[in-house]
């Protein structure tokens, strides 16, 4: 059996009381997913290394950092120096997502590649054998609380296979409309790191929120 792991997205929580939030949740989870937006890349913006390095010091939880930005290559050694032990970037940015990886890889940090729900799964393939994460979108990125889409299904499934078949260790994400009513099928369909935001922090138990996920 595949181990589980919920990544929460602190795109959903209080950035009022971010660091209490993240309390909540440290006992629950390896991985803090955050979402980086620069509004070109995605409708909206988000934000970026100085709140990253502000947590790195008050939390052990790996840092997942999603790169939703354009030029993600002029900004990965800024990112991984902010804290980022994971670099997630969209296939749909880069123009040579093996030599990214490469740099990734080459500042110590682990490389994940994530992909919009109308780029074909099969783009990843070429560059499966060298990540460590692979994130399925299963949602239009830009905006939390969308709701899951009917086709991620298939598409995490066709990921998982490709990934069993050269016998890769990466982990396979699914970011979007993830709660404890979609998290049977995106398990069921081979994910085995779930990203949930307004599950979470929009719970007002966020570690509660957490179990029920798991349990799912």
């Amino acid at each position: 059996m595949r181990n589980i792991q919920i990544a929460p997205s602190i795109l959903s929580a209080d950035f009022g009381n971010l660091l209490a939030d993240i309390r909540k949740i440290e006992k629950d989870t390896d991985i803090l997913h955050i979402d980086v937006m620069d509004g070109h890349f995605v409708p909206n913006i988000s934000f970026g290394i100085p709140i990253i390095k502000s947590i790195r010091s008050r939390t052990d939880l790996q840092f997942d950092v999603h790169l939703m930005i354009t030029n993600p290559e002029e900004y990965v050694r800024a990112f991984s120096e902010a804290g980022a032990d994971i670099v997630t970037f969209h296939i749909e940015t880069v123009q040579d997502p093996a030599s990214m990886t490469r740099m990734i890889h080459g500042l110590g940090k682990k490389a994940g590649i994530s992909l919009n729900p109308d780029t074909a799964v099969e783009t990843l393939f070429p560059f499966l054998p060298d990540l460590d994460l692979v994130l399925i979108m299963s949602v239009y990125p830009g905006f939390g609380g969308q709701s899951f889409m009917a086709e991620a299904p298939a598409r995490i499934r066709a990921v998982r296979d490709e990934l069993d078949r050269i016998g890769s260790n990466a982990w396979l994400s699914v970011d979007g409309g993830v709660s404890d009513k979609t998290a049977p099928v995106i398990i069921s369909s081979g994910a085995t790191l779930l990203v949930a935001g307004s599950a979470v922090f929009g719970d007002p138990n966020p570690d509660e929120a957490m179990r029920r996920l798991k349990n799912a």
